[in-house]
């Protein structure tokens, strides 16, 4: 059985994780994998970066750690809204062989069309990036 990880955030102290976590409790029982941590961000933007959010930093330092195989998350905008963070956030756990679940948009990096996906992704993060810095 693959270990998961639930990551969710919301941006303000207003709303509330649970539903995110919810669905993706479901999703992970589907699948059959085991949910060995959940981690949250509560009431704090996906454009801040990882030294303001505790939780991204402890899940991105947990991935490296391969404490689980793969991140299940609600929306990619749940990761962030920083190009600049999401670019980092995909090399990180890229290097790290860790699979990404994002389940607003069905992309599953441990299947061989997601991994393709998750490449594509990367490669436009990048070259956007790339344009930004020229400008």
């Amino acid at each position: 059985m693959n270990r998961c990880v639930i990551y969710s955030r919301v941006s303000t102290n207003e709303q509330t994780v649970e539903n995110q976590i919810k669905v993706l409790r479901e999703v992970a029982e589907r699948k059959g994998l085991e949910v060995v941590k959940e981690i949250s961000d509560e009431g704090i933007s996906g454009a801040k970066g990882r030294d303001a959010r505790r939780g991204f930093d402890e899940l991105i330092k947990s991935a490296v750690r391969k404490e689980f195989d793969i991140i299940l998350v609600w929306d990619v905008s749940r990761l962030g809204r920083s190009l600049q963070h999401l670019v980092s956030f995909l090399d990180d756990i890229h290097s790290a062989k860790c699979d990404l679940y994002i389940h607003q948009n069905g992309l599953d990096t441990s299947t061989a069309s997601g991994k393709m996906m998750f490449q594509m992704i990367g490669v436009f993060s990048e070259f956007e990036r790339s344009m930004i810095r020229e400008r």
